[in-house]
């Protein structure tokens, strides 16, 4: 049992603040653009009152052998790199018996208490913390003690996480039922068959916020084939594998179908009437055309998803190309310049086409026989999640999206559109999987059990650097490339595992969700591929191509987005609610767990917004346009200060980028890509190479943000 005097408890749980400002500290007053947000990404250290004139905080860094912009644990903890900024600590001697300062970590309940290493005046990079709540501290301490798992010496800083900020939501500070009064609505009327119905709870986080019972949002609700016997729609298949030569044509169709999930039967959507849509393998360099029918009850087209294609086939309604109606048809030209993990889904009313399941996997093979490692075989998931209630589907927004805030959050996960994925494997096997996330809103923390697991490729390319990993950050619309070995007999679950937040609790939870299964037999996989698959390849083509680039991170950006949110009319207890959420942004949102906060807006009450600080233009207004063949140098900046800050995957079309920093610590690992996850608060440095000419989209692929106007255009000549 771990035991501290009183007067040094007090002292730690102290409130007081420092502000003090360093210039050699990233750790910089709220405001400045073109950094990380102080109050997520930084700890005010604390000193005693005795000690005049020191200072110090600790910078939360990305550690950099993470190839993620967001790195966490496969427990779904975020991981953070330390630097101490301390200035003014005396002698240590001056204090005591003392001969150095250690910098230490622990839990609110001090419990367990982690070594960091020595730090002193100056910056000090040393630790690393992966926990939802700690507390940092700088005690004076004797070279004698350095084996001791606690401190034994004098504590002179102390400082806190910014998780901290999240507490229990007083009652007295919830909205009562007299303050929020009913959504005007004619949703029941509209429809005298299908209503709204409040969505389910999530299991772990059950609170209800009161006033807001009887909200609905300002749409009608709708579910496809409305007014039509549901037999009357094929029942969908699995996906099949579609290999297709330089010339051959694809014949897609957009069709209503059933699905069977979890015992139920649900009106949905398929490409060729499969879930997903078929798997379409060519080779790089190669020429196709698709043949696209419309089935279904209102317009759409195909976004061919990170393709540096010709720009008039880029499948975005009322920019490249005409809605395509229902019983319409459109003729896709595809080349393929570029080796890599693609996808296709409309690119029209995403948040309820793309959930109905309308998205297909498209692989572009490598011209060179060894661009990979040996593996045995192949196999690709999508992964999804779907929202479902008591009465069956959840339904969207008619005229509008629902879900404006946050997304839409299911809460059964889809994999393949399977409910819980099954596949065997051989002992010893080398599986590559191609991992695709299509999910409205969710982002996923994958693991492979206790598979070992090699991370090589991204959206647009390899790594540099082939690099071990124990799970994998995957965003909306972002893609990687894994290969696992499965080295025991035995069952091998795949899994989500995240930590959520409680807001009304002010906690975290831990929250696993089961993805799929291997079942691993005795008998050996063969030829044996583990000495290939022990080998961690370094890319040089990757690194060749790259290298030149580098450079120009020390460049000032060329161009700036802001990534920001404004409320136009929400029920006022809803904003109170908000306000109380907002004390502390947690970089990931992992789990919908304020269902009824996430449903009621819609993009008539929300609007998310795309802004260039130098003109002030926001969304369809920013007019940006490239010369071909330039390289940009673009920040984002994501901003901390909204009613609802959260993380954001921004996508760009017909080009490719490198991401070069995060949050100004430069990427270690590069690795081409179209799609970049930026957290709450955070920053991102990306290179865009403007090769392609067109009119393109830059927009965020949260399907509800794109709706509620998160997207701009720009021009390369």
């Amino acid at each position: 049992m771990l035991r501290i005097p009183a007067a040094a408890l007090l002292l730690l749980l102290s409130s007081a603040w420092s502000h003090g400002e360093r210039a050699s500290s990233r750790c910089r007053p709220e405001g400045i653009r073109g950094e990380p947000t102080r109050t997520l990404y930084c700890v005010d250290l604390t000193p005693i009152p005795t000690l005049i004139g020191l200072a110090g905080t600790v910078e939360l860094h990305q550690p950099a052998s993470s190839p993620f912009t967001v790195a966490v644990t496969r427990d779904g903890f975020h991981q953070y790199a330390l630097t101490w900024v301390i200035d003014g600590l005396p002698a240590a001697s001056s204090l005591g018996p003392y001969d150095h300062y250690v910098g230490w970590v622990t839990t609110p309940m001090l419990e367990p208490v982690i070594r960091l290493g020595d730090v002193r005046n100056g910056r000090t990079s040393v630790g690393t913390v992966a926990l939802n709540k700690f507390l940092l501290l700088v005690t004076a301490e004797r070279r004698a003690d350095s084996t001791a798992t606690t401190w034994r010496g004098k504590i002179v800083m102390r400082g806190t996480s910014p998780s901290m900020q999240l507490k229990p939501v007083e009652t007295s500070e919830l909205p009562g039922r007299s303050i929020a009064a009913p959504h005007k609505h004619d949703s029941a009327e509209a429809s005298p068959v299908l209503k709204w119905r409040m969505p389910p709870m999530h299991p772990i986080a059950q609170f209800m916020v009161p006033g807001l019972e009887d909200l609905v949002p300002s749409a009608r609700p709708w579910l496809p084939g409305a007014g039509k016997d549901p037999s009357s729609f094929a029942m969908a298949r699995p996906g099949g594998i579609v290999d297709l030569r330089d010339g051959d044509t694809l014949h897609l169709s957009a069709d209503i179908v059933r699905r069977n999930i979890r015992g139920r039967t649900f009106v949905m959507y398929g490409f060729n009437g499969q879930y997903p849509g078929p798997l379409v393998r060519v080779a790089e360099r190669s020429r196709i055309i698709v043949d696209f029918q419309n089935h279904l009850d209102q317009g759409t087209a195909v976004h061919w998803h990170g393709i540096r294609l010709a720009n008039r086939f880029d499948g975005v309604p009322h920019l490249t190309q005409p809605l395509v109606p229902p019983g319409g048809s459109f003729r896709y030209v595809l080349n393929f310049p570029d080796a890599g993990v693609f996808w296709y889904h409309p690119h029209h009313r995403e948040d309820s086409q793309q959930d109905l399941g309308l998205y297909g996997p498209l692989q572009v093979r490598s011209n060179d026989p060894a661009f990979f490692g040996p593996a045995h075989r192949d196999v690709s998931l999508m992964l999804d999640d779907l929202l479902i209630g008591s009465a069956g589907l959840v339904p969207f927004g008619e005229e509008r999206a629902t879900h404006a805030l946050m997304g839409r959050f299911g809460n059964v996960m889809l994999v393949n559109g399977e409910a819980r994925w099954n596949a065997t494997a051989k002992r010893g096997e080398v599986v590559r999987f191609v991992l695709t996330n299509v999910s409205n809103a969710r982002t996923f923390n994958v693991s492979f059990g206790d598979a070992p697991v090699k991370l090589v490729a991204s959206d647009v390319s390899r790594f540099e650097r082939e690099t071990w990993t124990e799970s994998v950050v995957i965003a909306p619309a972002e893609r990687y490339v894994v290969e696992a070995r499965f080295t025991n007999p035995g069952t091998v679950v795949i899994t989500n595992r995240v930590q959520g937040i409680n807001n009304p609790l002010g906690a975290f939870f831990t929250e696993i969700d089961t993805l799929g299964v291997v079942e691993v037999s005795t008998e050996a996989a063969s030829p044996d591929l583990s000495a290939s698959f022990a080998t961690l390849r370094h890319n040089a083509a990757v690194t060749r191509e790259v290298e030149k680039l580098r450079a120009q991170l020390k460049r000032r950006p060329d161009k700036q987005l802001v990534l920001t949110m404004r409320v136009k009319r929400l029920p006022f207890g809803l904003v109170q609610m908000m306000r109380l959420d907002s004390l502390y942004a947690n970089p990931v949102e992992w789990a919908g767990s304020m269902p009824m906060m996430d449903w009621i807006p819609t993009t008539s009450e929300i609007e998310w917004v795309l802004r260039d600080p130098a003109t002030g233009k926001e969304n369809m207004a920013i007019d940006w346009r490239f010369a071909r063949g330039a390289l940009v140098r673009l920040t984002l900046i994501n901003d901390r200060h909204t009613l609802h800050a959260m993380q954001h995957p921004i996508h760009l079309h017909g080009q490719r980028f490198l991401v070069l920093a995060r949050n100004g610590d430069r990427s270690e690992n590069l690795v081409w890509k179209d799609t970049v996850l930026l957290p709450a608060g955070g920053t991102a440095d990306l290179l865009v190479e403007m090769s392609n000419p067109g009119k393109w989209m830059v927009h965020c692929h949260i399907a509800e943000h794109l709706e509620a106007g998160m997207h701009a255009v720009f021009v390369v000549k």
